[in-house]
């Protein structure tokens, strides 16, 4: 009785926790769109002189992000924020290309069978290997296509199952680069919904 008591008080907890850090992430990707913002000009004059370092940059943030295993990092509101300033498709080319290949950290964790693996996410792990089972590269493709899932999960039961490592990158790669670049566009279309705004 115990046990089913705090099973329900867990979960809340868990949700409020990836709530919280939910919010966190929008605050830090709108404090930093305000700065690229702010300084539009100036770096719209930096990116005529040194367009492809920017884009670069990009990629590097987009693909140390996507390293970490289950390390939440700000690199989602970075490319964002960069979308806001650049052209949203260079820049979502950049960064589903740089966080595709970050991913195969996870691959290559699980691949050696080490699982780095918390309680909390193992139902969601095993859940992951069974779509891999059941339907390979597609299942890698889909996921990567939503934002708000830990495709680490993903990264982990692919390398788990064997599955070959160019499957896993061009599968996540197919699903990163679509996504990112309309998440960029999106924040590339906020100023105007901010015109009327005054800061």
């Amino acid at each position: 009785m115990t046990a089913e008591g705090s099973r329900p008080t867990g979960t809340r907890i868990k949700w409020l926790k990836e709530g919280l850090l939910l919010l966190g992430m929008l605050a830090l990707s709108a404090a930093i769109a305000f700065l690229l913002f702010r300084f539009r000009d100036t770096l719209t004059l930096s990116l005529q002189n040194y367009g492809w370092l920017a884009y670069l940059v990009v990629f590097a943030v987009s693909l140390l992000s996507s390293s970490t295993i289950f390390v939440p990092t700000p690199g989602t509101a970075i490319v964002l924020a960069a979308a806001i300033v650049w052209d949203p498709v260079l820049v979502g080319i950049a960064a589903g290309t740089g966080d595709a290949i970050g991913e195969l950290t996870a691959y290559w964790v699980g691949y050696i069978g080490e699982k780095i693996i918390a309680d909390e996410r193992m139902p969601a792990y095993q859940k992951a290997v069974r779509w891999m089972d059941r339907y390979g590269a597609w299942a890698i493709f889909g996921v990567a296509l939503v934002p708000v899932v830990l495709f680490d999960l993903v990264g982990l039961a692919a390398g788990a199952l064997k599955i070959r490592w160019w499957k896993f990158l061009l599968a996540a790669w197919c699903g990163k680069v679509p996504r990112a670049i309309v998440l960029c566009n999106i924040a590339h279309r906020l100023p105007l919904l901010l015109q009327g705004w005054h800061f």
